[in-house]
């Protein structure tokens, strides 16, 4: 399955390197560095690798986010009691991510010729990160939490808890210096 001359013919007849095919008995024959393919061989090649890639398990950010459901009997597991909290941040977690696979995708930034990024006045008007995205229609408006609560009655171990489950990272920074009491 190589290429292969006729003595009779100065003409080069081609094959194709996976199933031998001449050049005259395919629609198209790609060639290659040394190989050659035809178009009958790429469809069975790209039939064999959608199939292969349906088996594969679905990335991160292809709905694998958990519903508020999961999220709260996540929480569960962790956190005794605080259920009207579990219930509102595990519906104001999945908002917030509903709402980050919704947001525009970032535009890739032009470029001047020394390679340094060139802002258009349509880029100047647009904000970074909008407060509110738009999808059909709908309104999906950005939102905060504000655990208030004694010492002791769950609100780092929620944030932790969430933090941990949904892989992202957790920081915490000690503001007494800025109450009254410190």
């Amino acid at each position: 399955m190589s290429d292969t001359t006729t003595t009779n013919s100065p003409e080069k007849i081609l094959y194709c390197s996976f199933c031998g095919k001449s050049q005259h008995e395919v629609k198209k024959l790609i060639a290659g560095p040394s190989v050659f393919i035809c178009d009958e061989c790429i469809d069975l090649c790209t039939d064999i690798i959608q199939e292969e890639l349906a088996k594969l398990p679905k990335e991160e950010g292809d709905d694998s986010l958990p519903t508020p459901h999961q999220i709260r009997e996540n929480l569960d597991q962790y956190v005794i009691g605080q259920d009207h909290a579990k219930k509102t941040l595990a519906v104001a977690v999945y908002n917030h991510y509903k709402r980050l696979q919704y947001l525009p995708k970032p535009k890739k930034e032009k470029l001047d010729k020394d390679g340094k990024p060139v802002e258009s006045s349509a880029d100047k008007k647009e904000s970074k990160v909008p407060a509110k995205a738009m999808v059909d229609g709908v309104e999906l408006a950005k939102s905060n939490i504000l655990l208030i609560g004694p010492t002791g009655s769950g609100k780092t171990l929620l944030a932790q808890t969430l933090a941990r489950m949904l892989d992202v990272p957790f920081v915490m920074a000690d503001a007494t210096t800025l109450t009254e009491a410190g």
